[in-house]
């Protein structure tokens, strides 16, 4: 993986304080959701040198640093960024924590397998950053003056996935949804060893009811999509 990034990793974005980039390596989504008092990053790319890197564009964006780092699952691509963001407080599902200290060598070894440095991602898994805050069901975060909801909608992707829901700032304004992979663009639906295929499709309606017709919906990686989409695949999930 170089070092140079393409027209993807501009900032989107998708509503007031509210945007996303989509980082060259493996088009992984990164959200990111700007309050009074508080920036929160949605996931933190595959490598450490990916979260310094976006360390370093969200404080040259916003003037800020980090305070919020939420973890959308336990995946290389989500995760191994994370270790780049010390001040900030870390959260995710209360299973991720359990799966991060078990699966470290396979993380490890799934990331030289989708392309990742092998020196980078032994880095990376040496320096895994562990969750802060554990999430059970919800939690609400406030970002002065922006409100933010983590919300576990059931077992699908894998068993500790989180989505990221912040309404609209006035009625006009979209509500956003950062769906991790839960919701796929770019390809199929991913479903490895610790998915929960028969759960997904009515974990799926648990994030459709969340952001409602009119939100937009963010994949974990591809272009942003609406509620139609996700309708689509849940069915297509749908034994």
């Amino acid at each position: 993986m170089g070092d140079a990034e393409d027209d993807r990793s501009v900032w989107e974005q998708l509503a007031p304080g509210v945007a996303r980039c989509r980082l060259p390596h493996l088009d992984v989504t990164i959200g990111l959701v700007v309050g009074a008092e508080g920036v929160l990053l949605v996931d933190t790319g595959s490598t450490l040198r990916e979260g310094a890197r976006l360390r370093a564009r969200v404080e040259a964006l916003t003037g800020r640093g980090v305070t919020h780092v939420v973890l959308t699952h336990g995946h290389f691509d989500h995760v191994f960024g994370a270790a780049a963001f010390p001040e900030a407080t870390v959260y995710g599902h209360r299973g991720l924590a359990g799966h991060l200290r078990r699966e470290g060598d396979a993380l490890r070894a799934d990331a030289v397998a989708h392309g990742t440095d092998p020196e980078e991602a032994a880095g990376a898994a040496a320096a895994l950053r562990y969750p802060d805050r554990l999430v059970a069901e919800r939690l609400a975060l406030d970002l002065g003056g922006r409100p933010v909801l983590l919300v576990h909608p059931g077992p699908g992707h894998t068993g500790h996935d989180l989505v990221v829901h912040v309404p609209g700032a006035t009625a006009s304004d979209p509500g956003v949804v950062f769906c991790g992979d839960l919701v796929e663009e770019s390809g199929e639906p991913q479903a490895g060893h610790d998915a929960f295929p028969a759960a997904w499709p009515a974990t799926l309606e648990v994030v459709l009811a969340l952001g409602g017709e009119t939100a937009r919906y963010v994949p974990g990686h591809g272009a942003v999509v609406d509620a139609r989409y996700v309708r689509a695949q849940r069915d297509q999930l749908t034994p």
